[in-house]
């Protein structure tokens, strides 16, 4: 015991430092792997930081959530999926950044909008349109701003409700924000656009140096001409370059991958498959009574039990369907990705046009009973004189009751309907039945008393059922796609095994392709497709990293991160294709003036140049707006024309050759005149250019030099 204990105390200190040591490696460890969240918080909500000030997770996901509820409420379409996603994400990370950078601009200058100033934008005479038409009288057009402001102040009141109450309170607010924020950032921008200001001697300096035309000659050598492979661009040159202009080389994050892809589309088994299916219900289609309770049993669910004019029906092989007898069956034919087969259920003549008037009472907004009882009413009191449009104002339910450009009241009116265009039982009704003809007709909106008004031309309209089997990828081409691309990506773990197996794919048609400044917000990868994981792992990987085989689309993709471009500068290798042409101008430049030597006259720099013709200009003004032909070749040469409006040079051969865009110019300005431009009228020039510059300062966001300015972090990656 004695012995154990000598031991014990003697290393015992030495065994807490081993034991702490190795605690503290597997702490980092653990980090590592959980992408080092243990030293960065892994359960921040931070979302990102403006200037130091955090953007919350749970308010940004608000404000994301109200983006793509006003996407999907644009009649012009909003997108959906995950592309509506994307738009929603990036248009509230762009809302939150500005009105961040902006409020703070605000408080220094003391700029608020009062509550007087808020209730004059939604109540006042100019308040927004949607406002207006909610609480306009369309009889009279007059806008009740009191009524407007009782129903608004109600609504924000509202504690308790039903989802849908508190849905629209909370889209309320959010409205008034955007107004409120709206207002603030038009007060911002008037502050520059108000302060534009173009002073009268600046004008009369302009149009006097406009009035001036030069007459010059010159000798040329273009840069094509010794801009050879003997001239080289060392990457410290194009550092050295990117350096002096880091505001044009700034840089954004993204990344780039090469890839193969291995189809996991139908296969022509897939499509003799779906062929059969529908062949074998083929019989069973011809003969059934209740066509509409066959197809619904097939997973039919969008037959149109209505007649649709010839001119409208647009589907493959029509005229073989028009040719069928009644209960005929035409196919099975390819439409799409499906098989179909279409049975002729009957025909007739119809107008090609109707108007029509309705008044709608939903089964959504009560029972049928109720509805029922309610529409009757209605028809009894128009039977007996009363008014159509009052009683349509009063009670129907139908969105399309008001003109949608305007919001004023149309009288339930629906003009210049084509067939088709209805639910079948409103259409069947419209079409079906002669001018001057009201009745109820119900519907899966509800009860609809309906008059016919007028009905325009006539043409053949059949109603036809479509039975229809998509031709859907097995389970065995999925397996087999997933199976080549586990293979490939098991062979190829580097850049040199990827490329080498891409190539002898090529004998199968499959060939590598490239996808290129994949932002991290990305959710869409050129030329593959859309999905968000993918791009997820794109960011996971390292640079020359194979990904695991994943699914984008109808492929499984197999990628090799190829390119990844930290945010900041331009490296060498990715500017070089835009900086290397001007640097190696300069270089050819200078071998040009060396040829050319010291400048005496034109005819000696012409001779030194291998006898390069005198060229004149002889209407050069200082705009650049060239309207002789003979000035045109030096109309973007600005050096050339500031060279021949300097009165120093005046009568003389300039003492220096002028490095221009295309090439090298010795010059000798002939002559300088002034001419006249009519009435200059330097008032009203005054007012046309600050009325310019205003319209101007409208597609000039004035967040845009805060956020140049601002420090911006973006961890919208870690949540979405």
């Amino acid at each position: 015991m004695s012995v154990i204990q000598r031991i014990q105390e003697r290393y015992a200190k030495l065994m807490a430092i081993i034991i702490a040591l190795a605690l503290i490696i597997f702490v980092v460890m653990l980090a590592f792997e959980n992408g080092g969240r243990l030293f960065r918080g892994g359960n921040s909500t931070s979302i990102g930081r403006v200037n130091g000030q955090s953007i919350e997770y749970a308010d940004f996901q608000k404000k994301v959530d109200e983006q793509e509820n006003s996407m999907q409420s644009n009649p012009y379409g909003g997108g959906s999926g995950p592309m509506l996603q994307e738009r929603a994400i990036e248009g509230a990370w762009n809302q939150e950044v500005n009105e961040t950078l902006l409020n703070s601009e605000l408080r220094k200058l003391g700029i608020k909008v009062g509550k007087k100033e808020m209730g004059d934008i939604l109540y006042g005479p100019n308040a927004p349109d949607d406002i207006k038409k909610s609480f306009t009288d369309p009889q009279t057009g007059q806008y009740n701003g009191r009524a407007a402001k009782q129903n608004i102040d109600q609504i924000l009141k509202m504690k308790s409700g039903t989802e849908k109450q508190l849905k629209e309170r909370d889209q309320l607010i959010a409205y008034i924000d955007y107004l409120e924020n709206k207002r603030l950032n038009d007060k911002y921008s008037s502050l520059f656009a108000n302060s534009v200001n173009y002073p009268r001697w600046f004008i009369e300096r302009q149009n006097a140096d406009n009035s001036q035309i030069a007459k010059v000659s010159y000798v040329r050598e273009f840069y094509s001409v010794t801009n050879d492979s003997t001239i080289k661009i060392s990457d410290k040159e194009i550092e050295d370059y990117i350096s002096k202009h880091k505001k044009d080389f700034k840089q954004e994050e993204s990344r780039g991958i090469a890839y193969v892809t291995f189809s996991a589309l139908p296969s022509s088994a897939d499509t003799a498959d779906a062929k059969t299916k529908i062949l074998t219900l083929k019989p069973q289609f011809d003969t059934i009574k209740n066509t509409q309770e066959f197809l619904a049993a097939q997973g039919v669910t969008n037959f149109y039990d209505g007649y649709i004019n010839d001119s409208i029906i647009k589907v493959p092989f029509k005229d073989s369907i028009f040719k069928l007898s009644v209960n005929g069956v035409y196919g099975p034919y390819l439409d799409g990705g499906s098989f179909t087969l279409a049975k002729l259920l009957g025909t007739r003549q119809q107008p090609d046009t109707v108007k029509a008037r309705h008044i709608l009472i939903s089964t959504q907004q009560r029972d049928d009973a109720t509805a029922k009882k309610l529409v009757d009413s209605i028809q009894k009191a128009i039977a007996g004189g009363a008014n159509f449009d009052t009683l349509c104002l009063k009670y129907s339910e139908d969105p399309g009751k008001n003109d949608r450009a305007t919001g004023k009241f149309n009288g339930g009116v629906y003009d210049k309907v084509t067939s088709g265009g209805m639910v079948p039982e409103f259409n069947n009704f419209i079409f079906g039945k002669p001018v001057g003809t009201k009745d109820v007709v119900k519907t899966d909106y509800g009860y609809h008393y309906i008059e016919i008004l007028s009905q325009k031309g006539n043409s053949t309209a059949y109603k036809i059922a479509y039975l229809t089997k998509p031709i859907e990828t097995s389970q065995e081409t999925e397996n087999n796609a997933s199976n080549e691309a586990a293979l490939f990506a098991g062979d190829s773990r580097d850049s040199k095994s990827f490329d080498a197996n891409a190539e002898k794919l090529k004998a199968k048609g499959i060939n590598k392709s490239f996808a290129a400044d994949i932002k991290p917000m990305a959710f869409t990868v050129p030329g593959l497709g859309t999905k968000r994981a993918f791009v997820k792992n794109i960011y996971k990987a390292s640079l020359g990293e194979v990904l695991e085989p994943e699914k984008v689309g109808d492929n499984y993709v197999v990628a090799i991160v190829t390119e990844v471009n930290e945010e900041g500068t331009t490296p060498v290798a990715k500017a070089r294709p835009q900086i290397e042409p001007l640097l190696k101008n300069r270089k050819a430049a200078e071998k040009i003036k060396q040829k050319i030597g010291k400048i005496t006259t034109l005819e000696a720099a012409a001779a030194a140049l291998g006898g390069k013709p005198i060229e004149t200009a002889d209407s050069l003004r200082m705009s650049g707006a060239q309207s002789a032909f003979s000035a045109r070749p030096l109309a973007s040469e600005s050096k050339v024309i500031g060279a021949a409006f300097n009165p120093s040079n005046k009568g003389k051969v300039v003492a220096e050759a002028i490095e221009g865009s295309a090439g090298v110019y010795v010059v000798r300005v002939d002559n300088v005149m002034a001419t006249s431009l009519g009435d200059a009228n330097v008032a009203e020039q005054r007012k046309a250019r600050y009325q310019q510059q205003k319209q101007q300062e409208q597609y000039n966001p004035p967040t845009q030099p805060l956020r140049d300015a601002a420090t911006i972090k973006d961890k919208r990656r870690d949540f979405y």
